[in-house]
Formats: C-alpha cells, sequence, structure tokens
C-alpha cells in the first residue's frame, strides 16, 4: 500500500499546492509568505488525501 500512496501523493500534493496558490494569487495576495504557507498546505493536505485514495483504490481493487 505504500508504493500506492506514495505514487498519489506525488500527483496529489502538487496538484493541491498548485490550486492553494492559484486560489491566494486570486486574491491578489502575492507576498512570498502567503505562497510558501500555501505551498505548505498543499503539501500537508495531500498527506490524508492521498492516503484516502489509495485506501479507496486498495479496498475496490
Amino acid at each position: 500500500m505504500f508504493r500506492l500512496f506514495a505514487l498519489i501523493y506525488t500527483l496529489a500534493a502538487p496538484t493541491l499546492a498548485g490550486i492553494f496558490i492559484t486560489a491566494l494569487l486570486t486574491m491578489n495576495r502575492f507576498d512570498g509568505t502567503s505562497i510558501i504557507y500555501a505551498a505548505a498546505a498543499g503539501f500537508l493536505v495531500g498527506l490524508p488525501v492521498a492516503y484516502l485514495v489509495a485506501k479507496q483504490l486498495r479496498e475496490n481493487a
């Protein structure tokens, strides 16, 4: 399951970070600190998302 989790995480985390940064830039927050926090939040939120997706794929496969 770890390999599946790692594969999904490598796809989900940058996607979520990009979504958070795009939302931040849409709100006219152009300072570097906010962008770094949004990217870090995307990578942290990616952990449970990847775990849940991997778990569902493992159960339904």
